[in-house]
């Protein structure tokens, strides 16, 4: 099972709780870096830690909730050697991993209801990447600073 560092603004707080409780059932180990109430905070700064963590390799994964998925996905992909995606349905989801090698995951908790939040969460995690021509374009994505 893998690692996965997960996070949240406020607007994501419901879903990421959702979520970190699916993962930990299937046997997961997450790492919750916050937020740990829906009060208002800013996601850049949970969106900065949680893409750190995969960076590094302290995560396989990342998670991260806010009300759209699109502010946290823009943060974590200022970070070197990050692939996020915003996602909204099981198609979306394992495009995401087997054309782009995506290694966090971004969900709008406004925008995706729960059961489809789970379900495009196993398939994020499921999936691998294909390569073959997708590797060029990835490794091209990666030259990007």
């Amino acid at each position: 099972m893998a690692t996965i560092a997960a996070g949240c603004d406020h607007g994501g707080f419901s879903l990421k709780t959702l979520l970190i409780e699916h993962l930990t059932e299937r046997g997961h180990d997450v790492l919750d870096l916050g937020t740990y109430t829906n009060e208002r905070v800013d996601y850049p700064d949970f969106a900065e830690t949680v893409a750190k963590s995969v960076a590094s390799g302290e995560a396989s994964f990342g998670l991260l909730v806010c009300g759209s998925g699109i502010g946290v996905c823009m943060v974590a992909n200022k970070i070197a050697g990050i692939r996020a995606a915003t996602i909204h349905d099981v198609t979306s989801a394992h495009l995401s991993r087997e054309h782009n090698d995506a290694n966090i995951i971004c969900l709008g908790e406004r925008l995706i209801g729960p059961e489809v939040a789970k379900e495009a969460l196993d398939i994020f995690l499921k999936s691998e990447f294909q390569e073959g021509r997708h590797l060029q374009r990835v490794e091209k994505i990666n030259k990007i600073l």
